[in-house]
């Protein structure tokens, strides 16, 4: 068993050695590293005789949030930071806890047109490492570091398996149907206007019931699951408030009601918390309260509309509202892993310096992200969801895909998205 030795175990310290080293034992007495353990991992300036050795950086000792000198080094290929002399050269508790705590989150900064920390103002964009999980690849090379020094080729920081979850975030249940008769008149007018005659002639064909609404897509995706045997997570935004970006049926609409129960038979289910719930806070109890009378099952786990959120208010509330898990841990306007990691942690309160009980499970591809923001083709895309999955399944971690059902459709705009998508999955769970 490895023990961690340290001269002070500090909240910061203790959190990250149970997050990157789950099976450690960890003391602040020389005494007790032979009793707790049979290999010393020394986390400190002295020397000790037969332990492995990482410097401190020191931010794991310091209590407050300052900007930090963020130099970029390399160790065998990987870009590293806060460099220290030691059997590695660096402090990796440090460098882990600076990404997964979200650090630089809480440093003065400018939110992006939706209110959303930017992946530009990131260390990992600016450095180029935003598409790795950064430190699930320098647990690796201390795996293989504390292998040879142990001499025990099983030792592994991590013990864990390569799992997929496809989840699914439902803006928009439905393009026509269901929405007001003046909404569909308006839109039918506009479109014939615009020369969109394709839209003209779909609209007419579903609202006289001679053809399924496009958005509706929610059969073929349950038809994938139980083709390829996978667990699927639903997101639901549940609008109790229209707003601009808010823009599904009500959740009072009796079709909406039917479609989310449906959804929640076999399926697991998250509240997807409205644009407006990021200002007005009340609306995030008053939504998750909704959901679960609904469907009548306790709802838990949650991702932000728009991934609309901000450390550390955000997630306190998500806290407090009773959610134990949060999808939210990625970017909106680019693809990669915000936190550098592929596995789930737990929620460190940087500014509180506690430990949370809600846990973070991170994505890394969305295929709005890819469209919209990247410009990528379908192709493209296809390269790029085959990259993560690739990188993360080497890494043993857990690989989150986002797609919405309005993205999965047979029109013309989506056709090679759905296929992508279809032949993604064969190749992978087939």
């Amino acid at each position: 068993m490895l023990v961690v030795y340290a001269p002070q175990i500090t909240a910061r310290l203790a959190y990250i050695i149970q997050t990157v080293l789950p099976g450690a034992a960890v003391t602040d007495s020389k005494d007790q590293i032979q009793l707790k353990g049979k290999y010393c991992l020394n986390y400190s300036n002295e020397v000790i005789t037969g332990s492995f050795r990482i410097v401190p950086h020191g931010l794991l000792s310091q209590k407050d949030i300052v900007a930090q000198h963020l130099q970029i080094s390399y160790w065998e290929e990987l870009p590293v930071f806060f460099k220290t002399e030691g059997d590695i050269p660096f402090d990796i508790f440090a460098a882990a806890f600076y990404l997964l705590s979200r650090y630089e989150e809480y440093l003065p900064h400018t939110l992006d047109q939706y209110g959303r920390y930017s992946h530009t103002n990131s260390m990992a964009y600016k450095e180029g490492f935003l598409k790795q999980p950064l430190v699930n690849l320098w647990l690796k090379k201390l795996s293989q570091k504390l292998q040879h020094f142990t001499h025990d080729s099983r030792f592994t920081t991590h013990d864990s398996r390569f799992t997929f979850i496809p989840t699914y975030d439902i803006d928009e249940a439905f393009s026509y149907l269901h929405k007001p008769l003046w909404k569909n008149v308006l839109g039918f007018y506009r479109d014939l206007l615009q020369g969109k005659f394709e839209q003209v002639m779909e609209r007419g064909n579903v609202y006289s019931g001679r053809k399924k609404d496009p958005y509706d897509t929610f059969e073929w995706i349950h038809t994938l699951h139980e083709k390829f045997g996978l667990q699927p997570i639903y997101f639901l935004l549940t609008i109790l408030k229209r707003g601009a970006y808010d823009k599904n049926l009500s959740a009072h609409s009796k079709a909406l009601q039917q479609l989310y129960r449906g959804l929640a038979v076999k399926n697991a289910i998250g509240l997807h918390p409205s644009w407006q719930s990021g200002t007005e806070e009340e609306l995030l109890e008053k939504e998750k309260s909704f959901l679960q009378k609904l469907i009548q099952q306790p709802v838990t786990i949650s991702r932000n509309h728009y991934l609309r959120f901000t450390l550390p208010g955000t997630y306190r509330r998500l806290v407090t509202a009773g959610m134990t898990g949060d999808y939210s841990m990625a970017y909106g306007g680019v693809n990669g892993f915000r936190a550098s990691y592929c596995l789930p942690f737990y929620w460190y309160d940087l500014e509180r310096e506690t430990t949370t009980t809600l846990r973070i499970h991170s994505f890394c591809f969305m295929e709005a992200s890819s469209y919209f923001n990247q410009g990528y083709t379908a192709e493209q895309a296809a390269e790029e969801i085959q990259y993560y999955h690739d990188i993360v399944k080497g890494g043993n971690g857990e690989f989150i895909t986002l797609f919405h059902n309005h993205f999965l459709t047979e029109q013309p705009q989506w056709r090679e998205w759905r296929e992508m998508y279809e032949a993604f999955l064969l190749k992978n769970f087939g």
